[in-house]
C-alpha cells in the first residue's frame, strides 16, 4: 500500500511538471511589446542573460531581488552576466569601477549586496576614490593590491568595454536585461514566474 502511495504521488508530480511545461510553452511572447531584437554584442557564452545596471540606480537596488529569485529559476546552462553602466556620471562611473574591483578580487557574492546597502541604506554614493577603495578594504581586500588594481591597464579596458557593450546594445535605461546578447527585454513583468519564462524562450532562440 505504503509503495503504491508513493508510486501514485510519483506519478501526479510528474503530470504537473508536464502540465506546467506545456502551459510555460504556450505562452505567447511577441517581438515589439517583450522584447526587441538589437544590433547587440558578441556574447562568448550562450544561452546567457546580461543585466545592464549601476549601484546607484534606485531601480536597480529594488529590481535586484527579483532578478535573483527569476536567475534561480532558469536552467543552469543559461549564464547570468553582469555590465555596470557609466552614462557619463562621475559616481556611477565609481561604481562601474567598484564591481571590476568585486570581480577582480572575488568577492562579488558579498560585496554586490553591500554595494547597494551602501549606497540606499548607508553613506550613499561614491564621490571619491578613495572611498571606494576604504570600501573594498572593508571587504578584507588589502589596500596595496586595490591600489595596482586601479592603476592597471586591464582596469582602464574594462571599463572601456562596459561602456562599450551599454552602447551596442542600445542601453538607455537601467535596469535592462539583454538575452543571448540580442534580445533586450521590454516586458513590464512583475514576478519571478513571469520574467523566467520569457527568458527561458528568448534564450533558446537564435
Amino acid at each position: 500500500m505504503k509503495k503504491l502511495t508513493q508510486t501514485i504521488r510519483f506519478i501526479t508530480l510528474a503530470l504537473t511538471a508536464f502540465f506546467a511545461t506545456q502551459l510555460a510553452a504556450q505562452t505567447q511572447f511577441i517581438e515589439g511589446r517583450d522584447y526587441i531584437k538589437v544590433a547587440g554584442i558578441p556574447e562568448a557564452n550562450k544561452p546567457v542573460v546580461r543585466e545592464f545596471f549601476s549601484y546607484n540606480c534606485p531601480h536597480c537596488y529594488r529590481q535586484d531581488g527579483l532578478f535573483s529569485a527569476t536567475m534561480a529559476k532558469l536552467d543552469a546552462s543559461v549564464d547570468f552576466e553582469r555590465t555596470p553602466v557609466g552614462a557619463g556620471r562621475p559616481s556611477w562611473q565609481l561604481s562601474q569601477e567598484a564591481y571590476y574591483l568585486a570581480q577582480r578580487f572575488k568577492v562579488t557574492s558579498q560585496a554586490h549586496g553591500n554595494l547597494f546597502k551602501r549606497i540606499h541604506e548607508g553613506k550613499g554614493a561614491f564621490t571619491r576614490q578613495d572611498e571606494l577603495i576604504q570600501f573594498f578594504v572593508e571587504q578584507g581586500v588589502a589596500k596595496a593590491e586595490i591600489d595596482q588594481a586601479i592603476a592597471s591597464a586591464d582596469s582602464k579596458l574594462a571599463l572601456s568595454n562596459y561602456d562599450t557593450q551599454a552602447q551596442l546594445a542600445g542601453i538607455r535605461g537601467v535596469p535592462s536585461l539583454l538575452v543571448n546578447g540580442k534580445y533586450l527585454v521590454t516586458s513590464k513583468t512583475h514576478s519571478a514566474d513571469e520574467l523566467s519564462a520569457l527568458l527561458k524562450y528568448l534564450s533558446s532562440l537564435e
